[in-house]
């Protein structure tokens, strides 16, 4: 029926985990469980593009200053942007993802949206194929990636998003709101820092609030 919205689980957002530093880290194993900051190096003003999971918990975050990253992770490996070793090992994880459908978007070098709807019953369930993805790319490259599942690309992504890194998370229709209202409004795609700032002054803080409001309120006072 023309209009009709798919409710079903066909939608797969799948996004390889602090991709450039997983790449450095799987080409110089030495470099595995190390604090690796890629982008920029302490002495310029250059910006941190990416950087492993050991550096996070530092507190190092992507586009942060490159000198403010080495005076909260003194230990970091800094190493210099490699876009093209980058590229090449993109093409070959999005060659395991078109394997699974012809529909697949990429949405920049470490992810890409893939619709499944006409292939599931060669392939099984949503949830097979997350699962038969995360192990190839892990089995074939060495990388992990984190896999949402949902109805729709808003929701995949954020879904993506929630296990991370090396997750798998579904988001159905019947349980979305469910799963959505108590998230931080900074898991909505295109909510940054300064963004949620200003809804926070507006008394936004979750996904929930955003959706409790008045058509046109937020519109009104944000533009």
């Amino acid at each position: 029926m023309t209009g009709e919205v798919n409710h079903s689980l066909h939608i797969i957002h799948c996004d390889l985990d602090a991709f450039y530093a997983a790449v450095e880290q799987n080409d110089n194993p030495s470099l595995k469980g190390k604090p690796v900051i890629v982008g920029g190096s302490a002495a310029s003003r250059g910006v941190v593009s990416t950087c492993s999971y050991e550096a996070r918990k530092f507190g190092v975050r992507s586009a942060m200053p490159a000198a403010q990253a080495r005076r909260l992770c003194p230990q970091g490996v800094f190493l210099p942007v490699r876009m093209e070793r980058y590229l090449e090992v993109s093409h070959q994880v999005f060659a395991i993802l078109s394997d699974y459908t012809p529909l697949m978007e990429p949405i920049s070098v470490d992810e890409a949206f893939l619709d499944i709807s006409g292939t599931q019953n060669l392939f099984g369930s949503p949830e097979a194929i997350g699962r038969e993805i995360k192990r190839r790319v892990r089995s074939e490259l060495g990388l992990t990636i984190s896999v949402g599942i949902s109805y729709n690309k808003f929701l995949a992504k954020l879904a993506s998003d929630l296990n991370k890194p090396d997750g798998l998370c579904i988001i159905p229709y019947d349980r979305a709101l469910e799963i959505i209202r108590p998230l931080p409004v900074t898991r909505l795609w295109g909510v940054g820092e300064k963004a949620r700032q200003a809804l926070e002054r507006l008394g936004i803080k979750t996904v929930g609030d955003v959706q409790d409001l008045p058509t046109g309120w937020l519109a009104e006072r944000m533009g």
